[in-house]
């Protein structure tokens, strides 16, 4: 019981999201009724079809700030078990401010953009409430990126140099944030108030199931036995729940109360021990096919097919976790750690025939994604045959208020993505109201002097900073509008195309993932790692430290984004079957090489030049291209024999 107290405090601590209200009574029962009723409304629309754009948005939004300002207090010192009035004051502006555009669509659309008095009033009410939302819900960095943001936007006349603009008067910007689709009520929140809502209700269902135990059970039976099992366990149970989850930090407490007792009993460090589990929880917001959410997003921003992107983003999630597996088979090998043994694990044959069906919507769901089916409906599918599949065995049945739960759950799932996403339009509102996206890509490229490589560490390290601190959905709005067009116009100018017409996907895409990728690793890179810093929490580890080892594990993230835009093959561009075999044997083969170097152990103890060897060597072999594919092999076979030499003699 203590053990769950402390995971729930960690959570607390580092997902606001997780920070809520435990209402009793009419309280509690209210929050039901609206959340449920939430749900249902979501799920009447997939089934007989999206009201229009800026409806459907409204009522999502309308939703999703009343249950914010009922669920989360104002202050953080305010008591959980009871509604402060205040709240509840701004729970009801929270659903009337957005309902004013339900309202009033007609006249709204007959007028065309020319808004009256009052409608700038509901304009900056309704923006008002969406900071504060993000603010309880997503957090300060993100509310603070909004504001310098609209601040950009009415001081523009006043900047220097190449980032002025004409300038918006404060009418003209609350009118096109509030009440147009460029703004709040944009892509962002259009995809949450259908894709992904329905997919975070998916992911309700499946958690009932007891989907989780399932995926410790699994990768215990799978992986136990080998050297530093529960390690491996935690890298392949926190990928497989990474799969349709939306936070790494959820997903480091989530599976981390199991996974980092285990491997600090079987010897490993506290502060790797916790490293571990954030870096394979932060993968999972890679990992196709749901990647945090952000994997709709993109095919939204990025007009490209959502199955393409998941198909896309399959190979650097795989090496990303490759790299973390042989991380934790180096250091289990250097420390001489072995696994459990076979008695002490689940058997893997008695969990696939107990429950192996709660597997079954998962696989489903991929093969409607992959034949065509909008990710809309198969998640409305998988989501109901989530429920069909747990009655097939009794010891998993969802009961009828069970089910009814789920709804409520689903709901309270969504609202961190709901303000995220809110908050976000604010971002790109601006940005397409003054052009800022190209005016930053523009200086990013030439602080670079036109180099491709410069121009990627730059658009890496502003994406690390832009990251720290935000939920997965809301750190790729960001990055994406700010850091990718960055990338986008200097592949185009080595490309030869011209800068006016549209990009194609084999740059466009690219672009986007090398954007998301970083701002996703901010998780575990220092000083902002929260996903970190919640494995040290429950390892009772140093954080600066197990964020360091996290960096350290996590090290196939901070190269593989550069492979993928220097070699758009990766993505599956213009690559053939045997072109594809190759580029995944080099990449295989390089990460693992990478990772013995790193972490200065493969057969035996590496010195140092072994240890820059074998990194260089790894590194050659991953960037694409024959000399340096040969170079790479070389040294590696240099340093395999080597290798083997130094272990025959120490066997002698």
């Amino acid at each position: 019981m203590e053990a769950e107290m402390d995971s729930q405090d960690i959570l607390k601590k580092f997902d606001k999201e997780a920070d809520y209200r435990s209402l009793k009574g009419f309280g509690a029962r209210l929050i039901s009724a609206l959340a449920i009723t939430f749900a249902v409304f979501q799920l009447y629309t997939a089934v007989f079809g999206v009201l229009d754009a800026m409806i459907q948005r409204s009522i999502h939004l309308s939703f999703g700030l009343c249950l914010i300002f009922l669920l989360y207090p104002t202050k953080k010192s305010w008591p959980r078990d009871r509604l402060h009035p205040l709240d509840a004051v701004l729970a009801v502006l929270g659903a009337l401010s957005p309902l004013y555009i339900v309202v009033f669509y007609k006249e709204l659309v007959q007028r065309a953009g020319m808004t009256t008095t009052f409608d700038i009033i509901a304009g900056i009410i309704g923006l008002i409430l969406v900071l504060e939302a993000a603010r309880r819900v997503v957090g300060i960095p993100m509310v603070f990126i909004a504001l310098v943001f609209i601040l950009y936007a009415l001081v523009g006349p006043y900047i220097p140099g190449r980032l002025a603009h004409r300038g918006a008067d404060f009418s003209t910007l609350v009118g096109h944030l509030f009440f147009t689709t460029e703004g709040i009520f944009g892509i962002p929140i259009g995809v949450s108030s259908t894709f992904i809502f329905l997919f975070i209700l998916f992911g309700a269902y499946l958690e009932r199931t007891g989907l989780g135990q399932f995926f410790i059970d699994l990768a215990n039976a799978v992986a136990g036995w080998t050297a530093g099992g529960p390690a491996k366990v935690a890298v392949l149970s926190s990928g497989l729940m990474g799969t349709v989850s939306g936070s790494s930090v959820a997903n480091v407490v989530g599976t981390g109360s199991f996974t980092i007792p285990m491997m600090k009993k079987l010897g490993y460090k506290p502060e790797f021990a916790g490293a571990v589990e954030a870096t394979a929880s932060t993968g999972g917001q890679l990992m196709p096919p749901i990647m945090g959410a952000a994997a709709f997003l993109m095919a939204e921003f990025t007009s490209i097919p959502y199955s393409r992107i998941i198909g896309a983003a399959a190979i650097p999630a795989l090496l990303y976790y490759l790299g973390v597996w042989s991380g934790v088979h180096f250091e289990a090998k250097r420390l001489g750690l072995r696994g459990l043994s076979r008695e002490e694990l689940p058997k893997l044959k008695t969990i696939m025939l107990e429950r192996g069906h709660l597997m079954i919507p998962l696989v489903v769901i991929v093969y409607l994604l992959v034949s065509g089916y909008t990710p809309m409906k198969a998640a409305l599918w998988a989501t109901i045959l989530s429920i069909a599949a747990s009655w097939i065995r009794k010891a998993t049945r969802m009961k009828p208020i069970e089910i009814i739960r789920g709804l409520e759950a689903g709901s309270r799932a969504a609202l961190g993505i709901i303000a995220a996403t809110a908050c976000a339009g604010v971002i790109i509102g601006v940005v397409t109201l003054t052009g800022l996206g190209l005016k930053l890509g523009s200086l990013l490229v030439d602080l670079a002097h036109g180099q491709l490589l410069p121009t990627l560490f730059f658009t890496m390290i502003t994406s690390l900073i832009l990251g720290m601190g935000v939920p997965t959905t809301a750190n790729y709005v960001i990055t994406s509008t700010i850091t990718a067009p960055a990338i986008v116009i200097i592949l185009s100018k080595i490309a030869g195309l011209d800068p006016n017409m549209a990009a194609p996907a084999a740059i466009i895409l690219p672009a986007h993932m090398f954007a998301f990728y970083f701002g996703i690793i901010a998780d575990v890179t220092p000083p902002v790692a929260l996903a970190a810093f919640a494995g040290a929490g429950i390892a009772k580890a140093n954080p600066l430290k197990t964020g360091l080892n996290a960096s350290k594990l996590a090290i196939a993230a901070f190269l593989v984004p550069y492979i993928f835009v220097l070699n758009p093959q990766m993505l599956l561009f213009n690559v053939s079957p045997l072109g594809l075999l190759w580029v995944l044997l080099t990449s295989i083969v390089g990460i693992v090489a990478l990772a013995a170097g790193v972490n200065g152990y493969f057969k035996t103890t590496m010195s140092w030049y072994e240890r820059v060897a074998a990194a260089a060597g790894g590194i050659l072999l991953v960037y694409p291209g024959f000399t340096t594919d040969s170079i790479g092999a070389v040294i590696l076979f240099l340093i395999f024999l080597y290798q083997e030499y130094k272990a025959r003699r120490v066997h002698l």
